[in-house]
């Protein structure tokens, strides 16, 4: 049995070639954290004689350089999407186009016109960013960015609302992914809730009602973006509620959730009311997400009547609640793809939605060849990150008949880059919808490497 005094010091460890590598990769303090460490669990072990030998230099330095690379390995990395869940909150959502990866890269990398006045050489405003070309998509007459789109009805409320009534629905009580709840977040902004109609049956005449009884500062519509109401039910149009509340003198705001400048009908998808249709249709502001249906990175936008929409960027909240460069110049990049016209060419997830069963059928077929097993059978993908609840788009899987499908899903998240799947019926199902093109390779390489 060989004598702990064997065990070799940190400074002889240090002299070693294979030391001097693993400091030039991770530094000389982290190295050394890790050295002391491996140290203190040899001896541990040793003492608890779980371990009768001491290993040699190389072996602990070995196990020093697997530490280090599990301190170090990030927790945030690209993955492969096979689920084919087009806005997958948990995979990050929306992918983003080679153009807005350069946009938010060059700010990224470099100083900026953030808030610079190029025109006087003075200090400007963040918020001018993005705001030409979201009036130009939308005809709102303001706009403003925030981080997300809670924060944007939160802010809102802040600034609209403080301490005032706010009216809306009771089949708009809703709760989202994260425990977001909009009479929790009416709370915090200071409104005072006024619920109006059941579940299931909103009135026009419940809207009346409830402005003529008491003094009323907004009117609020929330988008119901996870879940459907169906059966015995009826709500009247935003077109209606407008109405009444600007007879009123109230001013409405519809969150829209997700938001969308496209008709999702052209691609078989339910109607889903479009920034443009709530302004059109008497909304004074509405706020939508950038990072969903718009196809960006995370942001909350919030669009509408000038006047109401500086009280919004004046208010307190705005600070802590906005967009960073980097944010901003995605945006922005991914909002020119509307502009431009070029959205079902350029942002992938319009491309996904666009793609046809039948282009997804020959991948499937392919993947099928490439792989020399499998089957490729009819499936459905879904739009996903609370967008358009219940909608599914027709498509064509790849499906392996694994004997334990779940290690196998396993050992496909273990890959570089990793593989996300799912299953069902005891079958690994893979949809061609969510693999972007150049992931393609990737994805074949990681199925080999498994199935053999």
């Amino acid at each position: 049995m060989t004598d702990l005094r064997a065990l070799p010091s940190v400074d002889k460890l240090l002299k070693t070639h294979s030391a001097a590598e693993l400091i030039a990769s991770y530094g000389r303090p982290l190295t050394l954290d890790a050295l002391r460490v491996t140290l203190d669990e040899i001896r541990e072990e040793y003492t608890s004689k779980k371990q009768d030998e001491i290993p040699p230099v190389e072996t602990i330095l070995t196990w020093a350089g697997s530490r280090l690379a599990t301190w170090t390995q990030p927790t945030l990395y690209p993955v492969i999407n096979a689920t084919g869940v087009i806005l997958h909150t948990n995979l990050g959502r929306a992918p983003l186009s080679a153009a807005v990866t350069r946009a938010m890269g060059a700010v990224g990398r470099s100083y900026s016109t953030l808030e610079f006045n190029m025109s006087n050489g003075k200090r400007g405003s963040r918020l001018i960013h993005a705001e030409e070309v979201i009036q130009k998509i939308t005809g709102a007459q303001a706009a403003v960015v925030v981080n997300n789109n809670a924060s944007a009805v939160l802010l809102t409320l802040a600034a609209l609302a403080n301490r005032r009534r706010v009216v809306i629905a009771r089949s708009q009580l809703i709760e989202i992914g994260g425990g977001f709840r909009i009479p929790d977040v009416m709370k915090q902004s200071g409104a005072k809730l006024v619920e109006v109609g059941t579940t299931n049956k909103v009135h026009l005449a419940d809207y009346e009602r409830a402005l003529e009884e008491e003094p009323i500062k907004l009117v609020m519509l929330a988008h119901r973006s996870n879940f459907k109401i169906s059966g015995f039910t009826q709500e009247p149009e935003l077109k209606e509620i407008a109405r009444v509340a600007h007879e009123a003198g109230v001013p409405v705001v519809d969150d829209l959730g997700s938001g969308t400048l496209i008709d999702t009908e052209k691609y078989g998808l339910i109607h889903e009311r479009t920034i443009q249709e709530s302004l059109a249709a008497g909304a004074d502001v509405v706020s939508f997400s950038g990072d969903k249906l718009l196809g960006g990175p995370q942001a909350g936008i919030i669009v509408g009547r000038a006047d109401l929409l500086k009280k919004i960027k004046k208010h307190p909240l705005a600070r802590a609640v906005r967009a960073d460069k980097v944010a901003l110049a995605g945006i922005t990049a991914n909002l020119m793809h509307y502009l431009k016209d070029e959205a079902e060419r350029e942002i992938p997830i319009w491309r996904m939605i666009a793609t046809t069963p039948e282009q997804n059928k020959s991948r499937a077929q392919t993947w099928q060849e490439e792989l020399g097993q499998g089957k490729v059978v009819a499936g459905e993908s879904a739009v996903g990150g609370g967008s358009l609840p219940g909608e599914m788009l027709p498509t064509w899987l790849l499906e392996l008949d694994i004997p334990k499908p779940d290690k196998f899903l396993t050992q496909l998240r273990e890959q570089n880059p990793a593989v996300i799947s799912r299953t069902e019926n005891d079958k690994v199902l893979l949809d061609p919808r969510t693999v972007l093109p150049e992931q393609e390779g990737a994805l074949l390489v990681a199925l080999k490497n498994v199935l053999k």
